[in-house]
């Protein structure tokens, strides 16, 4: 089976994150300034297909809309947020995050992508979850 190239995969994660487009026949440029990803969290691992997600629900959750100002340039197959990434102030409990999520809309939608935290975190009334800039890493490998 084969593998992306690392060039095609920063290619790839720029197209898709808004930060410049591509096309194979034409090579790279331009910018792509009207994507927005949403990322949020879950207390539990999702699957590819989306089954095992589990976002918390009520006490001022909302997912957070991103544009592609908020994230690095992809290199060496890897993308990160060049923003924090802040979650409106819980005014009640979250229960235990585990996993974050990337959706296409702000709520139901698409999972495009997900991943584990390197450390949980719970988040009860008054705790704001957020991404310090740089800690949200996506990767196609």
């Amino acid at each position: 089976m084969g593998s992306f190239a690392d060039y095609w995969e920063n290619e790839i994660l720029d197209h898709l994150f808004g930060k410049g487009l591509y096309n194979a026949t034409l090579g790279t440029g331009g910018t792509y300034p009207d994507v927005t990803i949403y990322v949020g969290l879950s207390t539990a691992e999702p699957l590819d297909d989306s089954s095992g997600l589990a976002e918390p629900s009520g006490n001022a959750y909302a997912r957070v809309s991103t544009t592609g100002a908020d994230w690095n340039t992809a290199s060496g197959g890897t993308l990160d947020n060049a923003n924090e990434i802040t979650f409106p102030e819980a005014t009640g409990s979250w229960g235990t995050i585990t996993h974050f999520a990337l959706f296409d809309a702000a709520t139901g939608s698409n999972m495009l992508a997900y991943g584990a935290l390197s450390t949980s975190k719970t988040i009860g009334s008054g705790d704001t979850a957020k991404f310090a800039a740089g800690d949200l890493d996506v990767s196609l490998d």
